[in-house]
Order: structure tokens, then sequence, then C-alpha cells
């Protein structure tokens, strides 16, 4: 049987990625033996961790020293534990789940040192809006060791072709699957709220300047529709939500605007079933769950080309846009200015787009299959790029 162990930085629930990997693997665990999943924990520091099946993922959080210097947790024992966990359970892949943190660096050089193959998944972290944020230390981070880590690697994983794209343009010039991520549907059909009261536009994401917010509030300036409302959902991050409403108090748009907070599991759901439009701003994204989310509620959505959502437009259930205020404006007026039933229409679309193209199932044995041919157990999968 096939061994893996995925390294991550962190497996809070506010973490999109962590929900991604946190699917992935326990939608693995009959496809393989042994599913090891590690990242280190900061002594002292709980935070709220994803729950996952024990009986399909064998979880280790490694304690680790909290350096204010990196601001993130690590420790030279994080190295050590994981060399222990691949000797112990055998471990033939190591999955690197992130870029530029210390466990991740730690992660290639236990890869390398044990002569264990390496897929490395980036996360949208080597995108051009990525690389620029903290440009001076991650143009160091570069030359000392990301560059080389990644050049170690067996084979990258992109979630999308422009991805991977961004990938080339950085010389790397290992194989690349492209492989989306998965999204659990909800069982039945979304159902859809009454006629009575506003409509609602809604936002789940990490409230956080990539995310292009306050392109959304100088949308909505332009806008003021009466009989709508715009409800933002998800964590403040950088305290970039202090930033967001400022400009819509500026605006004198706060009636407009609701800021539940994180939202999680069922309560989540509950916000996409209510919401007549779905709208991610954002200046860059690698793949775009909430996307995925969204469509498989059966809600229409508004997203930028800085998202690899052209089938938004292809399958007829979306806008894909260019990035700013007045194109994102543009689609608002045309999105409402839709019947009910005709966005309907378009929301039952794109759930039959998640059904058939993004269930986690499927994207589960296109990893296997690529795991299996790094080790030379199977044939180049389609999804494998080699140019």
């Amino acid at each position: 049987m096939l061994n893996v162990l995925s390294v991550i930085a962190g497996f809070q629930r506010n973490a999109g990625p962590s929900h991604t990997l946190k699917a992935l693997r326990e939608h693995l665990s009959p496809l393989v033996g042994e599913n090891v999943l590690a990242f280190p924990r900061p002594d002292g520091a709980r935070g709220e961790m994803l729950a996952i099946d024990p009986q399909r993922v064998d979880l280790h959080p490694i304690p680790s020293h909290v350096s204010s210097l990196l601001r993130r947790s690590f420790s030279s024992g994080f190295a050590t534990a994981l060399r222990v966990l691949c000797r112990e359970h055998r471990i033939q892949i190591l999955h690197n789940h992130g870029l530029w943190l210390p466990c991740n660096h730690a992660a290639a050089s236990v890869a390398v040192s044990l002569k264990i193959p390496l897929i490395v998944t980036t996360h949208g972290m080597l995108a051009p809006w990525a690389m620029a944020h903290k440009k001076w230390k991650k143009r160091l981070a570069w030359r000392l060791y990301q560059k080389r880590d990644l050049q170690h690697a067996a084979c990258l994983h992109a979630t999308a072709e422009h991805e991977y794209r961004h990938m080339l343009a950085l010389g790397l010039r290992q194989p690349v699957a492209v492989i989306p991520n998965g999204i659990e549907a909800p069982a039945a059909a979304a159902p859809r709220k009454s006629t009575d009261g506003p409509r609602t536009i809604l936002f789940v994401g990490r409230i956080y300047p990539v995310k292009g917010l306050l392109n959304l509030v100088a949308a909505w300036a332009k806008i003021r529709a009466s009989g709508w409302r715009i409800v933002i959902a998800g964590p403040d991050q950088a305290g970039h939500q202090a930033e967001v409403r400022r400009a819509i108090a500026d605006a004198g748009l706060k009636d407009f605007f609701e800021f539940p907070g994180p939202v999680h599991d069922e309560a989540k759901w509950d916000l996409y079933r209510a919401a007549d439009l779905f709208v991610l701003p954002s200046f860059t994204e690698n793949f775009g769950m909430v996307v995925a989310e969204a469509l498989a509620c059966g809600v229409p959505v508004i997203t930028t080309r800085g998202a690899p959502w052209a089938e938004l437009e292809e399958r007829g259930c979306g806008w894909w846009v260019d990035i700013g205020a007045e194109p994102l404006a543009a689609a608002l007026r045309e999105a409402m200015a839709l019947g009910d039933a005709e966005r309907r229409e378009m929301g039952a679309r794109g759930r039959r787009l998640v059904e058939e193209k993004y269930a986690w199932p499927g994207i589960a044995k296109q990893m296997v299959a690529v795991y299996e041919w790094i080790l030379g157990r199977g044939p180049k999968p389609d999804c494998v790029r080699l140019d």
C-alpha cells in the first residue's frame, strides 16, 4: 500500500488550506495505506483545530517553540519529529503544503535527506500578487532555500492552469500536476429563501487586502440599490476589517453591509443557501474554493479574472470580470437586473458543474495516480504537465 505524509503550517479551522487538506486526506484514506498528517503546534497555543476522523487520518500536531522573530511556530525538533514519522510509518511520498515557512523548509529538507519523493502544493503562493507581498523577505528566502526546495520536488501541484503558468514564469521545470480542489456539495438541492425581504450578495473568506473588498465597497458606492444587502462573512486578518469598515462609513454605506464574523459547518451552508448572488472580488486566487461552494449551493457567482473561473461564463453560471470597481459594478448591475427565476437557473447550472467536475472522490483518485507515477508504479496521468 501507498504510505503518504502530508505537512502543513497549521490545521486551524480559520485557514482555507486546512479545510482543503482535511477533505483530501479523508478521501485518500481508502486509497492509501499510511495516511499521516503533521503540522507544528506552538507551545501553549491551542487555536481551534479542525476535527478530522482519526480512523481515516493519523494526525500529528508537533509541539514547537514560538519564535517572535519568525512570527510563526517552529523548532529544530520539528524536522527531527518528521524523520521519526517517516521511518515509523515507512513513508513513500512526502506531500508539502505551502511555502516560505520554516516547517515547509524542514519538510523539504527531510524528504531530500531520506530520499523520499517530494510533491509540493503551492496554494497560490507563487502568484505575482503573493510574491510582491513582503517581497524583500520572499526574495531573500527564494535565494536562500525556497527555489532550491521546489527544484528538489519530484512534482509540483497546481490547482489551475494559471497557477501552473506562474511556476513556469519563475523558471521551475519540475513536472506539474494540475488538479483542482474538490468540494463537498450539500446532499440535496439547496433550498431557496422566499421572495420577501432584501436580496443578499454574499462574500465568504478572509477579510484581507488580496480579497479586493475595497473594490467591492467602491463598486457598491456606484450602485446603492435599495432592497439589497451585502454580507461579508469571515475572519479579520491583519486588521483589514477596520479599513473596509472605514471605507464603508466614508461612502455612507453602513446600512448596506453586515459582518457576521467567521462561519463554519452548517452555519456557512445556511449563508450560501440564503444568498441571491455570491461575489469574490480578489486580486488573485489559486483556486477560489468559495466559488465552488457557492455554485454547489446553486448560487450564481461574480468573480474576477484573478481567479481561475472562466467556466462561470462558459457554463452560464456567473460572471468573470476584470479586476477593479468599475467591472465589478457592471456585473453586479447585470446580475441584480435578472429575475429570481433566471438567477435560480444559473445556480442550477453551477451546481451541475460542481457535481460533474469537482467532487472529492475523483480528485483523490487523480492525486493517488500522481503518487503512483512518481514512484514508477503507474503511467503518467493526463493531469501531469512536463513542459
